[in-house]
């Protein structure tokens, strides 16, 4: 309880004496009520957002679980991710997924190695990292999506937020995300996107590192001979 609220409580019990019981065991509930309750869907998105804003480069390990519905089929890969303001991401998938995705901010690049093709467009044309773009030091939670705080229990996540987000701009790559966020360091475990055919690509990541450099070369790559390059 804060100095303010001791004093205000002090002089209601002092004037008269008139107020009963009840109404002080009231006011201290409605306190501690007041400074237990967490943030906000808007605070946390701040919270969020700033811990990112404050890092040059994030590095973690993660797995990937993309469900489809229509044919109910669910497909687990996991590997090692790197993200580095401005807008650059490396995906790096074990095997033997093998496949690859890297933006330098400017183009993105996603290698199919089953399919011995590559997508090639630029990032201002692209919807790929557009649910990630805070990570990368681009958008703004607040400002990008409308959000709102979903039960961590209910979600399975118990000792930190679950924050919804849906774009305020729709787009065709997906309707929502789902943010789940350590209650301690505000940085997120766990990105779900949701697309409108029930479609959920799930990344968790594990051992986070921030601010390490990063190799000169992690933001470029040369597919293997013979793949097929597709460009809009």
């Amino acid at each position: 309880m804060t100095r303010t609220s001791l004093n205000r409580l002090a002089a209601a019990c002092l004037i008269g004496l008139t107020a009963p019981l009840t109404v002080v065991l009231a006011t201290l509930a409605t306190v501690g009520e007041s400074q237990a309750a967490g943030p906000t869907a808007e605070e946390l998105g701040r919270r969020v957002q700033q811990f990112y804003d404050s890092t040059k480069t994030f590095k973690a390990s993660f797995t990937q679980t993309y469900t489809i519905k229509v044919q109910d089929v669910k497909k687990v890969s996991t590997g090692k991710v790197t993200f580095e303001k401005p807008g650059k991401m490396s995906w790096i998938y074990d095997a033997p997924n093998g496949n690859r995705v890297v933006s330098d901010g400017v183009t993105i690049k996603v290698y199919e190695k089953d399919n011995e093709q590559m997508f090639e467009t630029p990032v201002k044309g692209s919807q790929y990292p557009a649910a990630l773009a805070f990570l990368m030091g681009k958008g703004q939670l607040t400002k990008d999506f409308s959000l709102r705080l979903l039960d961590p229990a209910q979600m399975k996540f118990e000792g930190g937020y679950v924050l919804e987000g849906t774009p305020k701009e729709a787009t065709p790559a997906y309707q929502k995300m789902l943010l789940y966020v350590d209650g301690q360091t505000n940085q997120v475990r766990r990105v779900l996107i949701l697309d409108a055919q029930g479609n959920r690509n799930r990344f968790d990541f594990s051992s986070p590192v921030v601010n390490q450099p990063v190799g000169k070369t992690e933001f470029d790559f040369t597919p293997p001979p013979g793949t097929r390059v597709v460009r809009p």
